[in-house]
């Protein structure tokens, strides 16, 4: 069951939520993951997914990347 999507008024007091920008990874770059550990990104799909080589295995981490982050 997903979430139904909040609208906001523009002319509401209140803020609506910003969304945070998209996060950008390129090859070469250390990164984190909260499954995998430390890894290295040695492939990009353009806003798709990273490839990534985690020493033991190479995994296929689909884009937003929300589970990992650049160190």
């Amino acid at each position: 069951m997903t979430k139904p999507l909040k609208r906001h008024l523009p002319t509401s007091p209140f803020k609506a939520p910003v969304a945070p920008p998209p996060k950008e990874f390129a090859v070469g770059d250390q990164v984190t993951h909260d499954m995998y550990g430390l890894g290295r990104v040695i492939g990009i799909e353009d806003g798709i997914a990273a490839l990534v080589d985690f020493g033991s295995a190479r995994q296929r981490i689909l884009s937003p990347y929300s589970k990992m982050s650049k160190l």
